[in-house]
């Protein structure tokens, strides 16, 4: 029997920071970064809280690709306080960082003392940036810094209670950074249309979303404060989390993770820079009579269909075309083209090729990908991204 999980309830448009005064909690505990302090925007969360008469703490110490240092971190800040809310303000590693803090303050609580019953504080997560999802997902990404690598961890504990959508938030978001969550959308929702684990209705979240990313992506990187693109485009970042985390991700995502942990390549970034040629990889139309096209080609011809880039019905025709409009999109965003364009050695890139396949090979988003990938196929893409080719 499949399962689709409808998620938390989500609060979209502008001014929807209001919803906080409602809440209904005594204390609430703030995980962010130190930006949304230093630059006064926490201030939009805690003037609500204010309003509503509820205490606050705030631990501000994430920081990109959060590792397990600050996480630990902020279990003891949090368990000190011991609130009766979480709210989380920031980009996806702000509200990966307290998905992971929450659950383990819960999970030591619980272990201590096996027959306490601990109330799991409500959840609140707002998204500062249109890319990961992370507000309504189970998913959450953290670091070891020691080893380069980072964890995907999955757990339906950690989906939010509640997601705020407030386009006002992302309006001075930088060109680059809309660029990157952009692409992350779409390698999202295009990973969830042919994951193994897709249904009819994780398929019909993806296609909006896809829709969406194309449609709006380019106007909110080209114009920051056009309000209606920023708006559709954060609504396709939570439309595309509501799809993965049903229908997980694929290898993209898997090679996009160590390339982050070992390159500190940003999350959006790598997966743009991998996109085309997993998409490549994944139809296999070069090596299939029309006879034999694989469920991942049939898809992402759709993809191409829906989106207007084909009138055929070719399924080979309509791969090339979307893997085109995919290329031509990353580079009218300005990201590049190539790995060797981000100045990674290649000395270090080819004397780890092999372990980073290994890696990328037993992370937990490569089991769903639609066609089966082995250590020499990764190295491959790993090249292919590499050199651009």
């Amino acid at each position: 029997m499949s399962v689709f999980s409808v998620g938390p309830k989500v609060y979209f448009g502008q001014g929807e920071l209001k919803k906080l005064r409602e809440i209904n909690c005594k204390k609430a505990f703030i995980v962010t970064d130190p930006f949304m302090v230093t630059s006064g925007f926490i201030n939009k969360v805690t003037d609500q809280l204010e309003q509503g008469n509820i205490d606050y703490e705030i631990f501000s110490e994430i920081v990109p690709d959060p590792p397990i240092e600050v996480i630990a971190k902020g279990v003891k800040v949090m368990d000190k306080f011991n609130p009766d809310a979480v709210i989380t303000m920031g980009g996806g590693s702000a509200i990966d960082a307290a998905k992971a803090i929450s659950y383990f303050r819960t999970l030591v609580k619980t272990g201590l003392d096996s027959s306490a019953k601990i109330e799991k504080p409500k959840f609140i997560a707002i998204p500062t940036t249109s890319g990961t999802g992370s507000e309504v997902t189970a998913f959450s990404v953290i670091t070891d810094k020691k080893f380069n690598m980072k964890y995907p961890l999955v757990e339906e504990a950690m989906i939010p209670d509640m997601a705020i959508l407030d386009a006002e938030l992302v309006k001075s978001v930088p060109k680059a950074i809309t660029a990157d969550t952009g692409i992350d959308v779409l390698t999202h929702a295009i990973e969830a249309y042919v994951s193994t684990n897709a249904t009819d209705y994780t398929d019909a979240l993806a296609e909006k979303a896809i829709k969406l990313v194309f449609k709006n992506l380019k106007r909110a990187y080209d114009k920051g404060d056009d309000m209606e693109a920023r708006e559709k485009m954060h609504n396709a970042s939570c439309i595309a989390g509501l799809a993965f985390t049903n229908a997980s991700l694929g290898i993209n995502h898997s090679m996009a993770h160590i390339l982050g942990g070992r390159f500190h390549i940003p999350h959006g970034k790598a997966n743009a820079l991998l996109l085309p040629y997993v998409i490549e990889f994944n139809a296999n139309v070069k090596m299939t009579s029309a006879q034999e096209y694989t469920r991942a080609a049939i898809k992402y011809a759709e993809i191409a269909k829906f989106l207007g880039l084909t009138t055929s019905n070719n399924v080979r025709e309509g791969v090339k075309a979307l893997i085109s409009a995919v290329k031509a999109l990353i580079k009218n965003l300005g990201i590049p083209n190539k790995i060797l364009d981000l100045k990674i050695n290649e000395v270090d890139f080819k004397e780890s090729l092999n372990e980073i396949s290994d890696i990328a090979l037993m992370d937990g988003c490569t089991p769903t990908n639609p066609r089966e990938v082995t250590r020499e196929e990764l190295n491959e893409l790993f090249k292919k991204a590499f050199y651009g080719r």
